[in-house]
């Protein structure tokens, strides 16, 4: 039984290594988009985003805020695109993820974690959380009830003094809780092609190390 189930997974599994770069591709292609709009937003915006830095009481409050700022915008403006063409991807992910640690701590980390508050409890991913007893979980299912409130007062205010159905015809009303949801899932995707990079076949480094011999074929 061991033998036919060790040819079974070789068989099976053998055969995708040769497809084994399109995972790093598929992320390299998710993340490249977000990063370079990101930076080119901070750099076309450059003033109001060396304020919002700087700034302790409505901003980050970040010493020498410009610097700071060039690093971030740059980090991502020239990171996403190396993620895009496959060029230097290990190297790109690392002032990307530290980036996204200082997004996720610094901005996002007070407000938990998800993303869009979750208006209904019952299908909720925090549920599962908290029938494990985790208080924070907890917390979340009841500010998803408060959340749950007040979209549908805005509703029937919209209702009622608006056009609805041109209102909501691009999307529902959501409440943007802002949390961390987006940079702790950006940063999980950069650790991973950290540890893989650009991937066979479909990267410049990949055609470079194999023409230096460092890559397999």
């Amino acid at each position: 039984m061991s033998t036919a189930y060790a040819r079974l997974h070789r068989n099976l599994f053998g055969r995708l290594r040769h497809l084994d770069g399109l995972p790093p591709l598929l992320m390299r292609l998710y993340l490249a988009p977000v990063m370079i709009a990101a930076g080119l937003h901070k750099f076309l915006n450059w003033e109001d985003m060396v304020a919002w830095f700087g700034n302790p009481e409505w901003g980050l409050g970040l010493p020498a805020p410009a610097l700071m700022l060039a690093l971030a915008a740059g980090a991502e403006l020239f990171g996403g695109l190396a993620l895009l063409i496959g060029f230097a991807v290990r190297w790109a992910a690392i002032p990307l993820l530290i980036s996204m640690a200082v997004a996720a701590g610094a901005v996002h980390w007070e407000n938990g974690w998800f993303a869009i508050a979750p208006s209904n409890p019952d299908t909720s991913t925090a549920k599962v959380l908290a029938m494990a007893g985790i208080p924070a979980a907890e917390r979340s299912l009841e500010n998803s009830v408060e959340v749950g409130k007040r979209l549908q007062a805005a509703r029937g205010l919209l209702r009622e003094h608006g056009n609805y159905q041109w209102l909501t015809e691009k999307g529902n009303y959501v409440v943007l809780n802002n949390g961390i949801e987006f940079a702790a899932t950006y940063f999980i995707m950069l650790l991973s092609l950290l540890f893989t990079g650009g991937g066979r076949y479909v990267s410049i480094d990949y055609w470079l190390a194999r023409r230096a011999g460092l890559a397999p074929s």
